[in-house]
């Protein structure tokens, strides 16, 4: 059972604006019907104008939850002490009577004791052994002082009746604390009569009482029981809709404020690395620089380039292009040897000696003049994929 609902069944919804802006759009929606606050108590958004307004601090205490189902025990609690409160204040203005008017009543009961017996004796009951007789007669025995007295007792406990179930029906802090004392005070005198003589509503009295002092200790957190006053109050804070609200601002506002110094940081470090980083260099470290070299591994390198990487194909002056071409016998390894392509030529070179190391560094080598220079290599061609 939603005991919320419940509350705002019997009492109406309570809503509320407060001044504070942040909180303000966390209360309220906007709807076709027009705005629509969130009530405090069963937490559903009401349309129509709030309740009422201010400061968040001056917002309505609304019980919620398990706060209403305690009200409702603690109120079946304070209509049992108000019925007990009017039966002992009839007691006790019948006693104050009495005592006033002993005479008249003595003289009243006389005359109507013979027709009342006549009236018994005729149903078959016998008034010679009646209680309630025993105990009027010896009511006109007592001194008229001590039934004042009696009747002044009978009063006070009524009056004290009355206070208990009037702060039990408002559940106020000061009346749960005066309904467990009060109520604790009864129970030796009690289990007193129940060891003299049992009865259905002796034991139907002490069960009541018993249960109150225990319900109010334990839910209610007297006299430091389960962390006291403070742990109840804070108990009913995080039941709050308000109180919730407020707690979830905050920790958004401190989440934001925590995130701002990290942005500024961030922020002034990436400058710093812009302005440290060289003006002709890539833009990032993984970039490739432009250079004379071709843009990929891959390519082919030019005749006149040196080749891009150690197993580059180089020129055919120094030697077969491919480990399997057949060199012509000759006296020297470094001879030309003629390309295998599609058309072989038609008259065979001859091979020529390899020409001698220059003896200096300017002086190109010295060969025979007459001879014809070897072909150039063809093309290398790619394998098909």
């Amino acid at each position: 059972m939603d005991w919320s609902l419940l509350g705002c069944g019997a009492s109406g919804h309570v809503t509320f604006a407060p001044d504070e802006p942040a909180l303000r759009d966390r209360l309220n929606v906007a709807t076709r019907e027009g705005p629509a606050w969130r009530c405090l108590r069963c937490g559903t958004f009401v349309i129509g104008e709030p309740m009422a307004t201010g400061p968040a601090a001056d917002a309505p205490q609304v019980r919620r939850a398990e706060q209403v189902r305690s009200a409702l025990i603690l109120r079946i609690f304070a209509v049992e002490r108000f019925f007990r409160a009017l039966i002992f204040a009839a007691l006790a203005i019948a006693v104050w009577r009495f005592s006033a008017s002993r005479l008249s009543f003595e003289q009243a009961y006389d005359q109507a004791l013979p027709p009342l017996r006549a009236l018994l004796r005729d149903f078959g009951f016998s008034v010679q052994h009646s209680k309630l007789l025993g105990l009027l007669h010896e009511a006109f025995t007592v001194d008229p002082r001590t039934l004042r007295y009696i009747a002044l007792g009978l009063g006070a406990y009524a009056v004290i009746e009355v206070i208990e179930g009037v702060g039990l029906w408002l559940v106020k802090r000061w009346g749960e604390y005066f309904a467990m004392i009060i109520t604790s005070l009864g129970l030796p005198y009690e289990i007193y009569d129940l060891m003299n003589k049992v009865t259905v509503l002796r034991v139907v009295a002490f069960v009541i009482n018993l249960a109150l002092v225990l319900y109010l200790v334990l839910t209610k957190r007297l006299f430091g029981v389960r962390g006291g006053k403070k742990a109840y109050e804070a108990h009913l804070r995080s039941e709050s809709i308000l109180d919730a609200e407020m707690a979830a601002l905050d920790a958004e506002s401190g989440v934001a404020a925590r995130r701002e110094p990290a942005a500024l940081a961030n922020a002034a470090g990436n400058s710093a690395r812009a302005a440290d980083r060289p003006a002709t260099g890539p833009p990032w470290p993984s970039a490739e620089t432009p250079a004379a070299g071709p843009l990929w591994s891959s390519a082919e390198t030019p005749a006149d380039a040196g080749p891009p990487r150690p197993d580059a194909e180089t020129r055919a002056a120094t030697g077969p292009p491919w480990p399997d071409a057949e060199t012509p016998a000759g006296p020297s390894s470094a001879a030309a040897a003629p390309a295998i392509g599609d058309a072989a030529p038609t008259e065979p070179v001859a091979a020529k000696p390899a020409p001698a190391p220059a003896e200096t560094a300017g002086e190109p080598p010295r060969g025979d003049a007459s001879d014809e220079p070897a072909p150039p290599p063809l093309p290398r061609r790619r394998p098909a994929r």
